[in-house]
């Protein structure tokens, strides 16, 4: 097994040892409304007779939500560990999980409706990964995913200091991305209809008495053109014909 999914294999570890949630900043306040954003993002355009991929389910943070559509769901990570936890707290008819490579899942071509997830992509070899999403994904199909962005001052020192990287529990390989280096790489490989947007000013230690203010402010700055860039995400959505 190469030395990338082996530190991912230990980051799960990690992850369930010290709390994903926490490790994630899911928990805080402002850390719920921010994935509470995403949710919408990630599933508002999802059909209830449709088959969907999450690509790095983790515990099962997103895969609760996911499921809420009525669409067939099979949830895959390469940890055992998130997995075992994702299995405990997920139970429903429509969801399946499943330890998978990414780089070389065991779907047939051209079987998923939807590909989507939050944060797993700037743990992967990206170039390996969106050639093997793309050749599961149906012709009319879509990726959907929410992603650091390398744009963000604090983001681009998290992900580039390996002690900072450490000291915040990140694993070893991880990154965040520019968009218009995305952009670039996700037309390559034969998506279409590409659109990264910037989005999340809203820090997850953001006093609960000033996230309705901040998260309104943020708001108005994603509007901004040049300003935006700085946001601490991005939203990832591409089409295959």
């Amino acid at each position: 097994m190469e030395e990338r999914l082996e530190h991912e294999i230990a980051h799960g570890k990690y992850l369930v040892e010290h709390g994903a949630g926490e490790v994630w900043n899911w928990e805080s306040p402002a850390g719920k409304e921010r994935w509470r954003r995403r949710v919408k993002m990630l599933t508002e355009f999802i059909q209830a007779d449709s088959v969907v991929l999450e690509l790095g389910c983790g515990t099962g943070y997103f895969t609760k939500e996911i499921i809420k559509t009525g669409a067939k769901v099979t949830a895959i990570d390469i940890s055992p560990d998130l997995l075992a936890v994702a299995r405990k707290q997920v139970r429903a008819s429509n969801v399946t999980f499943m330890e998978e490579n990414a780089y070389r899942m065991t779907f047939p071509d051209n079987y998923f409706d939807y590909i989507i997830g939050s944060s797993v992509l700037h743990h992967l070899d990206i170039p390996k990964a969106l050639s093997e999403m793309f050749r599961v994904l149906k012709p009319g199909g879509r990726i959907a995913f929410t992603e650091p962005n390398m744009m963000n001052p604090q983001i681009a020192i998290q992900k580039n200091i390996p002690y900072i990287k450490r000291k915040l529990g990140d694993s070893p390989d991880e990154t965040a991305f520019f968009r218009w280096r995305l952009r670039k790489l996700l037309r390559s490989y034969g998506f279409v209809d590409i659109a990264i947007r910037p989005f999340d000013f809203l820090h997850p230690a953001t006093p609960v008495k000033m996230i309705p203010f901040i998260s309104g402010i943020g708001l108005s700055i994603e509007k901004c053109p040049i300003v935006k860039e700085i946001s601490g995400s991005l939203f990832i959505k591409a089409n295959k014909q």
